[in-house]
């Protein structure tokens, strides 16, 4: 048996995503076993984190600085803006460091079943953004899902009045994907998204 503040951290650790009960007790064994090396670090930078934690004031982004890293770096395109839904999705197309501008996360996606409405996501902030100028291209990076369509969809019908121009990521077949492991929703909309063969 544990003592009650080891097993108070496994207890923390195992409420995290992707960490069940059994994981969340390894993680806790090899931080304790490697005191110095892991356990320091980590509780200093969950300080260092919990200090300086912000959200972005700009784009919605969390940071330990307001506006964010993204917003203030001078080497993004600012003509150039990428909706997406959290967070999470932000990272995401950052870490592949495909897309030069700047972002907006709504905080969440429509969703009738779940009560979320518009004035509930950063919609007002981006059509402020979209208004003030400046921006020539909004990208909806919603998730392929029916509530992240109905989310770009409610979107692209509030910025049709702005002289933009209006994309969406493509979806479809993953590279590397085969066809009879594929389900019928992204095969479908492969199909849809069909282009001439260069």
């Amino acid at each position: 048996m544990a003592s009650p503040e080891i097993e108070t951290l496994a207890q923390v650790l195992a409420r995290l995503p992707g960490l069940g009960p059994r994981s969340a007790r390894r993680a806790v064994l090899h931080l304790l076993k490697r005191r110095e090396a892991a356990l320091g670090p980590l509780l200093a930078a969950l300080q260092a984190v919990e200090a300086n934690l912000a959200t972005c004031g700009t784009c919605g982004n969390v940071d330990t600085a307001n506006p964010c890293s993204i917003c203030a770096d001078p080497r993004r395109d600012a003509r150039s803006l990428c909706v997406v839904e959290e967070v999470a999705d932000l990272w995401a197309l950052d870490r592949a460091r495909l897309f030069p501008g700047r972002f907006h996360v709504l905080g969440g996606r429509l969703s009738a079943l779940e009560g979320v409405r518009p004035e509930d996501l950063a919609i007002a902030t981006l059509l402020a953004r979209v208004e003030a100028g400046g921006i020539d291209e909004v990208v909806l990076a919603t998730n392929a899902t029916l509530e992240g369509q109905t989310t770009a969809h409610y979107i692209a019908e509030r910025l049709e009045r702005f002289p933009i121009r209006l994309t969406q990521l493509a979806h479809g077949l993953p590279v590397g994907g085969e066809l009879d492991y594929l389900d019928e929703g992204t095969l479908a909309q492969a199909l849809r998204a069909r282009r001439p063969v260069a």
